[in-house]
């Protein structure tokens, strides 16, 4: 789900850092097992979601009716597919933080009933974890969530091919993957130099022409239009669009036809009460984007979603996990190549006797200058290459991958000394528990002490609400 910077490059964006590292292969394998086993239960805890709901507790308060159908719609759920799909935020990509959207709408005696995910807000997102609750006007607010309702521009109700695994076969239509990018005046949309490269493209109507950004999903605009309308009961009208930051679109689609046009004169003040068009209908989706760009291969992306979009070229199985760090290493060291390796679950020289080891040891307690192998020891203890992809994993919460890293390059044994890595390996553990008291809801709306904090590349914008976010 598109919430970048509207005009951004995709193969420069960070959708193929998400697709890397945000939803790792070991996740969709198990979530996958547990979900056809039956166990939907076991699927959300293997994708990081947190259940917030009880289906005794719903069957009291809502019926069995509701409940059955809350039933159905958890087992149909792919978490794995849904962390896939939920909207993220730049720089990093990850989960935008303090959001709730609906998944799925019941009808209960006391008004509509929601099943959503909540993400946590920002100074609190440690393991980029998801929750699942039902809402409704009669139930009490999440404890410490800042925004707690269902938000009208993020809802997947609509789009249950995002989520839902037995009908994500609907994501080549939903998505436009099997429409041409240029269409004449009857189709509606058209790119402004008729090249299908430009850099924006507009919207044709009999009125004014309205320009808008490229990633923009113009041409999936009318049918996803129609969709809204219909479940809010209306065959046509006015609908807003939201463009990111202050941009708004107020369009009006034809009762009885399938043209949308921007609204002539739309009356002020008139936003906050019209259908709010879904983000997810709003922008191209950004898979489909990296696939026409060739920044990414279909056996990358999540099994469900490649064999949805590029069925020829899909994997039977999840994305390919990463090679682990292999044999011993070359180091340049007193005039030939010495060899650093695994010895006994610690990375130790090959090449040099104990004697010498500790002869050197003593020499660096004593402030000398180590050898070259024991050098490239203590900076992969310290500083190693892998560092970037090391604090990628723990930012979006992939903290088994992270560890599964250092212990392929350092050994299971390995003591880790000061350094980099170590500070992100306890700065990680020390936001998890900040995590957990908001869960206990033991911080209240937040500390006030939060700042942002920097990932290595820039300093990350951690607002709940970042100005960059679309």
């Amino acid at each position: 789900m598109l919430t970048s910077t509207a005009n951004e490059d995709i193969r420069t964006s960070f959708w193929p850092r998400v697709r890397e590292f945000a939803v790792p292969a070991s996740m969709i394998e198990t979530a996958t097992a547990r979900r056809l086993a039956g166990d939907w239960a076991g699927a959300c805890a293997a994708a990081g979601f947190d259940v917030d709901l009880s289906l005794r507790a719903v069957a009291r308060d809502h019926g069995r009716e509701l409940a059955s159908r809350l039933r159905s719609d958890l087992r149909a759920l792919a978490p794995d597919l849904l962390r896939w799909h939920m909207p993220r935020i730049a720089p990093d990509g990850l989960l935008r933080p303090g959001v709730t959207l609906t998944l799925a709408r019941y009808t209960a005696l006391e008004g509509p009933v929601h099943l959503v995910a909540r993400t946590a807000p920002a100074w609190a997102d440690a393991g980029q974890r998801i929750s699942l609750a039902l809402w409704s006007r009669s139930t009490a607010d999440a404890v410490g969530h800042p925004h707690p309702r269902p938000n009208r521009r993020f809802r997947l109700d609509l789009h249950r091919h995002l989520w839902d695994a037995g009908r994500v076969g609907e994501l080549w239509e939903r998505s436009g993957a099997g429409e041409s990018r240029e269409r004449g005046r009857g189709g509606e949309v058209r790119d402004r130099d008729g090249t299908g490269e430009s850099s924006h493209r507009q919207l044709v109507a009999d009125g004014p022409e309205l320009t808008v950004p490229p990633v923009c999903a113009v041409d999936r605009w009318a049918a996803e239009a129609r969709i809204l309308l219909a479940a809010e009961g209306r065959t046509g009208g006015l609908l807003l669009v939201r463009l990111g930051g202050r941009q708004r679109l107020v369009l009006e689609l034809g009762a009885d036809d399938d043209v949308i046009r921007p609204a002539a004169t739309p009356s002020a003040g008139t936003g906050s009460a019209l259908p709010v068009l879904p983000d997810a209908a709003t922008w191209v989706l950004p898979d489909l984007q990296l696939l026409r760009a060739g920044a990414i291969e279909a056996e990358r992306l999540h099994p469900l979603v490649a064999a949805a979009l590029a069925p020829d070229r899909a994997a039977t199985g999840p994305p390919r996990t990463p090679d682990r760090q292999g044999g011993p290493r070359l180091v340049e060291c007193q005039g030939a190549r010495h060899r650093i390796g695994l010895v006994d679950g610690v990375l130790a020289p090959l090449d040099h006797d104990p004697d010498e080891i500790r002869r050197e040891e003593l020499l660096v307690a004593l402030t000398g200058t180590p050898l070259p192998c024991l050098q490239a020891i203590d900076e992969a203890h310290r500083r190693p290459h892998c560092l970037a992809g090391v604090r990628e994993r723990l930012v979006h919460g992939d903290t088994a991958g992270a560890l599964a890293v250092v212990e392929g390059l350092l050994g299971p044994e390995a003591l880790l000394r000061t350094g980099p890595l170590r500070d992100e390996l306890e700065a990680a553990a020390l936001r998890r528990i900040t995590y957990g008291l908001f869960r206990a809801g033991l911080t209240g709306p937040g500390p006030t002490w939060f700042r942002p904090r920097p990932t290595g590349r820039d300093s990350r914008n951690r607002r709940t609400h970042p100005r960059h976010a679309a």
